[in-house]
């Protein structure tokens, strides 16, 4: 798959075509929060997109569990997971998959991220976790 748009400012050409770490959003100190609710209300406040897509969360322990997005946000993404232990503030990585036919490419396309949880509630047997993105990286087979 190519990236035939220009690369923006902030961005590298590295980081366009997949090949390196790319900060969602560097917050300088001034800008942080007060309260942990104020984050949370930032991160709710983008347009949600309700994507089921599958994602696999890697575990304190490094084992790797399987869960699916309830949706999607520029901020962040809601999934569920069976049996999972990510307390508000713990950080996660995770990758979520994209499926080859919806984003024209000949393979599914990885997207794998570090983020930190700020929502964690538990429906129907299931851990409800909320995360805010803190950095992707784009790995196309």
């Amino acid at each position: 798959m190519s990236n035939t748009g220009p690369v923006p400012e902030n961005e590298s050409a590295a980081a366009a075509a997949g090949t390196e770490k790319v900060p969602v959003r560097e917050v300088a100190a001034a800008e942080m929060p007060a309260t942990k609710g104020a984050r949370f209300s930032e991160m709710q406040s983008a347009a949600r997109f309700p994507i089921k897509l599958p994602i696999s969360v890697k575990s304190k322990s490094g084992e790797q569990r399987q869960a699916e997005t309830q949706n999607i946000s520029a901020n962040g993404v809601l999934f569920q997971v069976v049996d999972a232990e990510m307390p508000v503030g713990s950080t996660v990585d995770f990758t979520i998959s994209l499926p080859a036919e919806i984003v024209g490419a000949e393979a599914d396309v990885r997207l794998d991220c570090k983020g930190r949880v700020v929502r964690n509630f538990e429906e129907s047997g299931r851990h409800g976790v909320g995360v805010v993105i803190d950095e992707y990286r784009f790995d196309r087979h």
